[in-house]
């Protein structure tokens, strides 16, 4: 009996140990989890090496390299969106603080969607030379992004323009605005959304609505 009870307590002493390596394989695959969504796995390409890569494609977005559209694409996307929407926004609210630019005094809606209109109707031509530049833009930031596809020498976003040298100082400083860069603009084109949503729904400016949802306990 006591040699049962014995062989009993070897056995199981070590079935725990056989549980250490299992354990490990728990930790390295808790370490490929996505920082994002600890519930999913990492994918493969968001490696953390790009600023701002925190591991977030439910979509599987990354993976996708058939159709012409391939992860160096989809960063130069949002990056050029980031920047347009932190534009986008800050001239929403300018414009909405401080009035119209000179030249475009006859877009005097507090709401800018309803300005765009009012200029349109005033200067199409202003709205036709903006989409000429845009176009011109486009163009040049279309075959930057080609050639950089096919050389892999430039990253994605990078047309060189630094006129603070913030590149030549600390790398780790540099790589950190990087990624404020990306948060923040992450954030405007949020905030842009909004900006727009409820100006074509309320046609109110933005601050305009937050003041009446404030006074209104809207909510």
């Amino acid at each position: 009996m006591k040699l049962s009870v014995f062989t009993l307590c070897i056995s199981s002493a070590a079935a725990f140990m056989a549980s250490q390596p299992v354990g490990r394989d728990s930790i390295a695959l808790q370490a490929e989890r996505s920082q994002a969504l600890p519930f999913l796995n990492r994918p493969a390409l968001l490696d953390g090496s790009m600023a701002g890569d925190v591991g977030f494609d439910p979509l599987g977005l990354s993976g996708i390299d058939d159709v012409g559209v391939d992860l160096y694409w989809l960063r130069e996307a949002e990056i050029k969106h980031c920047r347009v929407a932190m534009l986008a926004v800050a001239g929403i609210l300018q414009v909405e603080i401080f009035g119209p630019a000179p030249g475009c005094e006859a877009a005097t809606a507090k709401c800018q969607m309803d300005s765009f209109w009012q200029l349109w109707n005033s200067h199409p031509q202003y709205i036709a030379a903006g989409l000429i530049g845009i176009t011109i833009i486009e163009m040049v930031s279309g075959i930057a992004t080609t050639s950089g596809r096919e050389t892999g020498v430039r990253e994605p976003g990078d047309f060189g323009l630094d006129p603070l040298e913030f590149g030549k100082g600390d790398p780790a400083r540099f790589q950190r605005l990087k990624a404020q860069e990306v948060a923040n603009g992450r954030l405007a084109m949020w905030a842009a959304a909004g900006l727009l949503g409820q100006g074509c729904t309320t046609h109110e400016g933005g601050i305009e609505n937050f003041m009446n949802a404030l006074s209104d306990n809207a909510f």
